[in-house]
C-alpha cells in the first residue's frame, strides 16, 4: 500500500514537471521549411512565392566561455527564427552571420541578421498585390538597423 501511494506520488510530480516543458513545445506547420536546420531561414531569397518584407531581424549569438565551441549555423538560424517568429513572419530570408568575436560583454559574440517575410495569400494575390523581393532592398535604410 505505501509503495502504491510512493508510486502515485511520483507520477504525479512527473507528470507536474513535465507538462509545461510539452506545452512550451508548438507543433507548427511553416509554408517553407529549410530541410538542413529545420526552421523557416534561408541564406537566400525565395523566388517562387510572392511575399512582403515584414522586417529586419538581427541577432547576436554568444559562447558562454572563452573554450566554448562558436555558435552553430543551426542556433543561429533558431534565434532569427525566434525574432522573425514574434513579427508574425512565415520565413526569414537573406540570413547572414559573421565570425565570433570577443567583446568586452562575452567570450564572442557572433552577429546575424535576415530579413523576415510574411507570404501573400491567394486573396491578396487574385487582388493583384505585388509581391517584395530582396533585389536592392538595403536593410540598414529601410529600418537604420545594421545586419
Amino acid at each position: 500500500m505505501k509503495r502504491s501511494k510512493i508510486l502515485a506520488a511520483v507520477a504525479i510530480a512527473v507528470a507536474a514537471v513535465s507538462t509545461p516543458a510539452l506545452a512550451k513545445k508548438k507543433d507548427a506547420t511553416h509554408v517553407v521549411v529549410n530541410e538542413e536546420m529545420g526552421v523557416p531561414v534561408f541564406p537566400y531569397d525565395i523566388t517562387d512565392k510572392p511575399y512582403r518584407i515584414v522586417g529586419v531581424v538581427t541577432a547576436g549569438v554568444r559562447k558562454a566561455t572563452i573554450f566554448s565551441k562558436e555558435p552553430s549555423q543551426r542556433k543561429i538560424y533558431n534565434e532569427l527564427w525566434e525574432r522573425g517568429e514574434k513579427l508574425g513572419a512565415d520565413a526569414v530570408i537573406g540570413a547572414k552571420y559573421g565570425d565570433s568575436h570577443v567583446t568586452a560583454m562575452s567570450w564572442g559574440s557572433t552577429k546575424a541578421g535576415g530579413v523576415a517575410i510574411k507570404f501573400l495569400t491567394a486573396e491578396e494575390i487574385a487582388a493583384g498585390t505585388k509581391g517584395d523581393t530582396l533585389e536592392g532592398f538595403d536593410p540598414e535604410t529601410w529600418t537604420g538597423k545594421k545586419m
